[in-house]
């Protein structure tokens, strides 16, 4: 039986013409887990961000798993002075997925996406709406079926 999120995650997929290739895999206790579980390296796995604005919409920040979101460069490119990441029960509220599952497909609002310009794969690992899977997605096809906007909007990761 598929999860409710992941139902609905492949729902939004079809109909933005996105094919989705969902596979399980044991829960990972962190990123690097996840990538090594799917046999990729930490880069082909992305993290959709739930960011906060200022006037209390959100949106969707798509990070590779070995850098990290940057600040200044997200806001620039939005155009606003003042963003924050969401605590996991207010990206649960906004999306409908729990943290670790979240996908900007299938969200319960379809808030805006963002995408930074070193998504370069072919094809990334993503959250599906459910633990114990992951959305295998074109980064190209992602990209068109959200008419996402691409930028530099990353840093690499700070040291341990």
């Amino acid at each position: 039986m598929v999860h409710a999120g992941t139902q609905r995650m492949l729902q939004d997929a079809a109909s933005r013409g996105i094919p989705i290739e969902v596979v399980s895999h044991p829960e990972a206790g962190s990123l690097a887990e996840a990538a090594a579980l799917l046999g990729v390296s930490p880069r082909e796995v992305v993290k959709s961000l739930v960011v906060k604005r200022h006037d209390g919409a959100f949106l969707f920040a798509l990070v590779p798993g070995d850098r990290q979101l940057s600040w200044p460069k997200l806001r620039a490119v939005v155009g606003v002075n003042k963003l924050k990441l969401s605590t996991p029960e207010l990206a649960l509220e906004a999306t409908g997925f729990e943290r670790g599952t979240i996908t900007p497909l299938g969200s319960t609002t379809a808030w805006p996406v963002f995408v930074d310009a070193r998504i370069t794969a072919q094809r990334i690992a993503m959250g599906s709406g459910a633990h114990g899977t992951s959305a295998w997605v074109s980064t190209e096809q992602l990209i068109s079926g959200f008419d996402a906007t691409v930028a530099d909007i990353t840093t690499e990761l700070a040291a341990d």
